[in-house]
């Protein structure tokens, strides 16, 4: 049985799960799914593009971010990764993200705590953000990275729209020229 919308059949490809990270219109017609690294460098570049296709699609776009830490080469990934969960508890989410990547340079546990408070959002202070506050999370970044590596996913950022793999660099072009292949093939 094929899903009957096309929110259900991106969902059922299992790259958006529930309680996803959703930035623009929950319904969009077109999904783009980020495998993302808060300490990758070429994850930080890529999120104003993302972010871009976003605000430019007039509602038909949303952005969903996955955790895909590259613990291996970057030390501070997972941390930033259960801190930006945590800061997903008090709504921020976003924000913790967007700060994350403008303070990449210090993903300590102290300057994760500096940024989460810097954030002035009710509930989230630095202590919230690390240590043994934000392990509770590990299971939605675990989850994250089981789905990429099951999804093939073996760098960041990778990125799927419509559960079509983008390839090549992430740039303004390539992501609008998927999205307007995503929307040709919902056309049929």
């Amino acid at each position: 049985m094929s899903p009957s919308t096309p929110d259900a059949a991106r969902d059922a490809a299992g790259l958006v799960p529930a309680g996803a990270h959703v930035l623009g219109e929950p319904g969009a017609a077109v999904t783009i799914v980020e495998f993302g690294d808060l300490e990758c460098p070429y994850c930080r570049d890529a999120a104003p593009v993302l972010r871009d296709a976003v605000a430019s699609s007039g509602g038909q776009v949303r952005l969903v971010f996955r955790h895909f830490p590259l613990f291996a080469v970057h030390p501070h990934a997972l941390t930033a990764a259960l801190a930006a969960e945590a800061a997903a508890q008090a709504g921020a989410f976003w924000a913790m993200h967007d700060a994350l990547f403008a303070h990449q340079d210090d993903l300590t546990d102290a300057g994760l705590a500096r940024v989460a408070a810097s954030l002035g959002v009710d509930g989230l202070d630095g202590a919230a953000v690390v240590g043994q506050a934000a392990q509770r999370f590990g299971d939605v970044v675990e989850r994250d990275y089981a789905d990429a590596v099951a999804a093939g996913v073996e760098g960041t950022p990778t990125v799927f729209v419509d559960g079509a793999r983008l390839t090549g660099r992430i740039t303004r072009a390539s992501v609008r020229a998927a999205v307007d292949a995503a929307r040709a093939r919902q056309r049929g």
